[in-house]
């Protein structure tokens, strides 16, 4: 199959969106198929380029904001869309914005099919502009992206079955259908060396992985702080950045200089091999995120065999990964996290029980179990086109 990937900036550092569809293009030419990027340019003028390259479109006022969360926009020159999508025997949508509008037209007029994969809610663009619960701009927005991005496509990968829900409740025509966007297991952390991240003198270490940024929540940890038994006893290790970190960091230095936190909370942002042996020192992982589509970054700490405690949250699909109500609290409920943290902290034996269990989770989301389903999704997409235009005959 040629198969066209649409990503506004798939050469995008530090964002999950670009990361996946590198990853999943990667297996998909293992597997035989030939994929091509429509997309802007490598901020690395070294590095790799996509085969359709497109020039940045700079958003009024909010440029300097989009550029802070690490991505850019692509403009939509048709002529370079055209001759992608000519190119193409099928046309995947990796995203619902203005670029995957346009390349979704050109491909009904050259009568080439779409798939879509749904990797982000409304909620997280407009979280950053602390947005993310307008109820109203949320909805108008989503059912923009279901007219002009998802109903154009035959068919959609939803990377869970909380998005798939909620597309459903939302009316979406297309059919759906639950595909993780795939964890490569494999183990790269053994010899990375974190120790400058780990305070020897703490009897704990609690471990959040993700963008420090609104909808992440890493502010709830910290006022969990307050409320935990253990915080003599422990440090708490921050590996992300995102626009939020200068804030996070004020908070925790705060929480150090009024005595509430004994050790003071490393950060720092990694690789996911220091990621791994990070995880490999840590006592718990906590997972705060009130909007996540996935959140296969848990699943990676927990692989290596560590307890989590994640957030529940209407928006955010993570809590699946836990295996047992202990590992779970109310989203934005420091209280209840603290009493979570304490629980497991106050029962060492158990905790390493459980996360012998833990260990064995991944498995069921490998990459390789998701590039099968999804192209099978494309050859699905394919004879379907097939069988519209045998019956338009």
């Amino acid at each position: 199959m040629k198969i066209l990937f649409v990503v506004n900036n798939v050469y995008a550092t530090g964002n999950g969106l670009s990361a996946s569809a590198r990853r999943t293009a990667e297996y998909l030419r293992a597997s035989g198929d030939d994929v091509k990027f429509l997309s802007g340019a490598n901020p690395d003028p070294n590095g790799p380029q996509p085969e359709f390259l497109l020039g940045e479109f700079k958003v009024p006022i909010f440029d300097g904001l989009i550029k802070q969360q690490g991505y850019t926009f692509a403009n939509r020159d048709r002529e370079v869309i055209r001759e992608a999508v000519r190119w193409a025997d099928l046309v995947h949508l990796e995203e619902p914005f203005f670029l995957e509008m346009a390349t979704a037209r050109i491909a009904e007029e050259e009568g080439k099919p779409c798939t879509g994969t749904y990797h982000l809610h409304p909620e997280n663009l407009f979280a950053s502009i602390h947005m993310g619960w307008e109820k109203a701009l949320n909805t108008t927005t989503l059912r923009l992206w279901r007219d002009a991005v998802f109903n154009k496509c035959l068919l959609v990968q939803c990377p869970t079955e909380n998005v798939k829900e909620r597309l459903v409740r939302y009316h979406f025509k297309p059919e759906l259908r639950v595909i993780s966007n795939g964890l490569l297991i494999e183990d790269r952390g053994e010899d990375a060396d974190v120790n400058a991240l780990v305070d020897p003198t703490a009897r704990y270490h609690v471990l959040y992985i993700g963008r420090l940024s609104v909808e992440k929540d890493p502010f709830t940890l910290l006022r969990a702080m307050e409320f935990c038994r253990h915080r003599n006893d422990l440090q708490l290790i921050f590996a992300g950045r995102g626009p939020m970190e200068d804030k996070v960091k004020a908070e925790a230095q705060v929480l150090v200089e009024k005595g509430i936190l004994p050790h003071a909370p490393s950060f720092a942002f990694l690789p996911i091999g220091k990621l791994q042996a990070l995880a490999r020192k840590a006592d718990l992982y906590v997972h705060c995120a009130t909007i996540e589509v996935e959140g296969l970054s848990c699943l990676e700490a927990i692989g290596t065999g560590l307890v989590p405690i994640i957030a529940k949250a209407k928006l955010s699909a993570t809590s699946q990964f836990a295996l047992s109500p202990k590992s779970t609290f109310p989203a934005g409920n420091a209280k209840a996290l603290a009493t979570r943290i304490d629980d497991w902290l106050d029962h060492d034996e158990n905790r390493k029980r459980e996360a012998e269990r833990y260990k064995a989770l991944p498995e069921q989301y490998a990459i390789e179990k998701s590039i099968a389903e999804l192209r099978q999704m494309f050859a699905d997409a394919l004879s379907l086109h097939e069988a519209k235009k045998r019956g338009e005959k």
